[in-house]
Formats: C-alpha cells, structure tokens, sequence
C-alpha cells in the first residue's frame, strides 16, 4: 500500500513541476512510448529467461553450477557474431522490422520450451537456445532505435535514463512473477496429476509394488518401509512431472509477452534516426 501510495504520488508531482527528476511526458511521444513499452516486455523476458533456464536445469534435471554454464555458455557465439552486423543491417531496413523479427524469433523459441518433459535437457533446449541468441542479438539496438529516435536531442538523456530504467523494472518484475507462476502452477498441475494417482487405479498399485520391491532390494528389510519409501518416490515424480509443466507455462508466458512487445514495436511510426549516445 505505501509502494502503491508513494508511485502514485511520484508520478502525479513529476507531472505537474517543470523540471522533473523524470520527465514523464515524453512516454506520450508515440514512439518513445510504445518503444518503452516494448523495453519493458523484453527486459521482462530477457532477465525472465535467464531466470527459468538455470532453474529449470537445476531442480529438474540436478545439473550442477558447471553443467549449467556448458548449456548456456553456447547461446553467446550467435551474439558475438550477429551483434556487429546489426548496425548494417539498420542502414538496408527498417529497424521497426528487424525489431519485430527479432521478437518473433525470441517469442518462438519461448514456445519451444513449452512442450517440455522429464526427457527435456540440455541436447534439447540448444536449438531453442539458438534461436533465442540469434533473436536477441538484433533486437536490442533496433528497439533503442525506434525508442530514443524521435527524441529531441535536449531531451535524450533524460529519454535514455528512462527507457533504461523501465527496461530494468520490467526485468525485476518479469523474475519476480515467473518464479511466482513456476510455483504455483506446480502446485496446480500436481494437484490435477495426483487425482489421478490412486490406489484404485492398477497402474498406480502395480508401480508401487515395482519401487516396493526395488527398496526392499536396495537396503530396506521391513516391506512396509519398502511400502513407505515408495509412496514417498511416488508423489516425488508426481511433484518432479508437475514442476516440469510448471516451467513449461512460465515459457508460454514469457512467448505471449514478447508477441506483444512486437506488436508494441509494429505501432510505432518510421524513424530514420539512429539512437543518441544516451542511449548506450
């Protein structure tokens, strides 16, 4: 209530004084406004995503800290050779188009991690992850391009400061709400998956006996600890199956965010300008 309070105050008296801390009025410019918007979804996916990988690998697949960099390590050679291209690509097209196309091929390989399972690891998330290097890498400039040219110059340090600060706001709220959304949505689909899982079903009560017989095997004399044991291995596949589809929808969230950011982006009006140097 007082973070409530206090943002709404802030923003009413920024608009009113003639020389704000932040000079909000420049998010009416088309441009700029729609540009920050867009910002705020790709900084909400950007810090979203490499959020949900490590996480994913590491509570569902047990990869550890080195495993994890050996997965991700990859994405960042498509950057380090699309990156210096990016600004030529500009002078032939629109960087409204490839903004867009960047988003599309970002959103996309969201998408691909939403059909995700116990299978799913780190041979199976490298051509997403590829897309996703490639679609990063040429939307980042052009989005400051759209954003900050159509801004004075008198202005465009203070455009700059802003753009880069909403960016980083849609960043701590886009971690903050998947780590929410993976939470709860493992809870719900547990939920739905152990309805299912019941001793009235033969399935249920032959895998029982299976892990029944692989504790009794392993180390455990008493058949009802074998039993118990086995209960508990039980519900921690269900939970294990559950977190996977868990992240899966964080995935389609994340997909569904940046489709609007490309739509954000399309609005825009066509700028010939490049960005200021505050926006570096």
């Amino acid at each position: 209530m007082l973070a409530g309070f206090s943002l709404t105050a802030f923003v009413w008296y920024e608009l009113r004084i003639s020389n704000p801390l932040l000079k909000l009025r420049l998010l009416g410019n088309r441009n700029f406004g729609l540009g920050t918007t867009a910002g705020v979804f790709v900084g909400f996916a950007l810090f979203g995503s490499v959020y949900l990988l490590p996480a994913y690998l590491g509570q569902v697949q047990r990869y550890n800290a080195e495993q994890i960099g050996a997965v991700l390590a990859w994405t960042g050679l498509p950057q380090l050779a699309l990156i210096p291209l990016v600004p030529k690509l500009m002078q032939r097209f629109d960087p409204r188009f490839i903004a867009f196309t960047g988003l599309l091929l970002f959103s996309y390989s969201s998408y691909l991690n939403t059909a995700m399972s116990l299978d799913y690891s780190g041979d199976q998330l490298w051509i997403p992850n590829m897309i996703r290097a490639v679609g990063q890498a040429i939307l980042i400039t052009p989005i400051s391009a759209v954003t900050l040219g159509s801004v004075a110059p008198q202005d465009a340090a203070a455009a700059s400061g802003i753009s880069n600060m909403m960016r980083n706001l849609g960043g701590a709220i886009g971690t903050a709400a998947l780590a929410t959304i993976v939470t709860k949505r493992e809870q719900f689909h547990s939920n739905i998956i152990g309805q299912s899982v019941t001793l009235n079903r033969e399935e249920v009560r032959d895998r029982l006996a299976e892990l029944t017989d692989y504790f009794i095997a392993h180390g455990v004399p008493d058949p009802n600890d074998a039993r118990h044991q086995a209960v508990i291995a039980l519900g921690n596949s269900v939970k294990r199956q559950a977190l996977v589809i868990g992240f899966s929808d964080a995935f389609a969230i994340i997909a569904v965010i940046l489709l609007l950011a490309a739509l954000a982006v399309i609005l825009t009006r066509k700028s010939g300008a490049a960005p200021s140097d505050g926006a570096h």
